[in-house]
């Protein structure tokens, strides 16, 4: 019998060994092929194994769950497990979104007596790489594998990975204290350009794996809210340079 299983919390090859190694070692289970950019199992078994089985003999990091199958007669089965799906995505995106809230208010609140929607951006692009980074130093050995999954850079030069964190803290301080902020800007467009070009390709691929800009501490799926996050960035850091030049 062949099962398809979807595993969430794989961010590299060695996830991929540990994965396929605690699935090998059950009854029952003759092969185990294991797909990392697609995020699933799919376990040859001599005798049916319930999920639960399987999730329980996998680390508590790995969420095991079986893939559905499309089913075109279950239209009204399939809109509810959908708004199920969506609910879901939304409370696994509510730290991020959150976390964006008192960016935008704490950057507002520092202009409200004398408004000025440039200070404003600059303050809030400081903020945004400062509280980022942050949570990106929390784990800097895990950070970079999460990272080359789907930023191009980082997979084609490994180390763009490891050095990640602290271009954002270096362009944090650069935005909060005014420091060259148009060398600062133009690094935004390049960097985060180049970002959002993989966040794009794993959206149209639909790839499940786990978004990285808040690390590795929290888990977020990679949706369009990261798509988004990025591209306010971006049109920012256009705003800012068309407004100087």
């Amino acid at each position: 019998m062949k099962h398809t299983y979807k595993i969430e919390g794989m961010t590299c090859n060695n996830c991929k060994a540990s994965v396929e190694k605690y699935l090998s070692e059950l009854d029952n289970i003759t092969n185990v092929t294991v797909n990392l950019e697609q995020g699933e199992a799919e376990l040859i078994m001599s005798k049916h194994i319930d999920t639960e089985t399987l999730q329980k003999a996998l680390p508590e990091k790995y969420n095991l769950s079986k893939k559905k199958e499309k089913n075109v007669f279950a239209s009204s089965s399939i809109s509810s497990k959908s708004l199920e799906e969506e609910k879901s995505k939304l409370q696994q995106l509510k730290p991020l979104l959150l976390i964006i809230f008192y960016i935008a208010t704490a950057s507002v609140l520092l202009h409200y007596k004398n408004w000025s929607w440039s200070e404003f951006m600059l303050d809030f692009m400081g903020l945004f790489y400062i509280v980022f980074s942050f949570f990106k130093m929390l784990d800097l050995k895990g950070f970079p594998d999460s990272f080359r999954m789907y930023d191009p850079l980082a997979k084609r030069i490994p180390i763009y990975g490891w050095i990640y964190p602290f271009i954002e803290t270096a362009l944090g301080l650069m935005f909060l204290m005014r420091f060259e902020v148009n060398i600062a800007l133009i690094i935004t467009l390049v960097v985060l350009g180049i970002t959002t070009i993989g966040v794009t390709k794993t959206l149209l691929d639909k790839k499940s794996i786990r978004c990285a800009c808040l690390g590795t501490a929290l888990k977020l799926p990679m949706t369009e809210a990261t798509f988004i996050e990025n591209a306010i960035m971006i049109v920012m850091a256009i705003l800012m340079l068309l407004n100087k030049f």
